[in-house]
């Protein structure tokens, strides 16, 4: 396998350019990062946070579970996107 195709594969599988894919996974990322955090607090303090962690988790699963993917771009015989003049 290319190098290229181990950063490309997965994201053309969802209709996505690395970049595109990038935002997407770091978007995630941070929402997860701060629900850690409120999660944290909320061990030490009961009172606060008390379903911050918890609603950030059920609203990134209906995000992720609600995606429809992209259709799959087309790719030349090289393997690089073929260019669409209608764009």
């Amino acid at each position: 396998m290319s190098l290229k195709r181990l950063f490309t594969e997965h994201p053309d599988s969802v209709g996505e350019s690395y970049v595109e894919h990038m935002g997407v996974a770091l978007s995630f990322a941070g929402s997860l990062a701060v629900a850690s955090l409120a999660a944290f607090v909320h061990a030490f303090l009961p009172f606060l946070c008390v379903t911050t962690a918890s609603g950030t988790i059920k609203r990134l699963y209906a995000r992720m579970t609600n995606r429809a993917p992209k259709p799959a771009r087309s790719m030349a015989s090289d393997g690089m996107l073929s260019w669409d003049p209608s764009i």
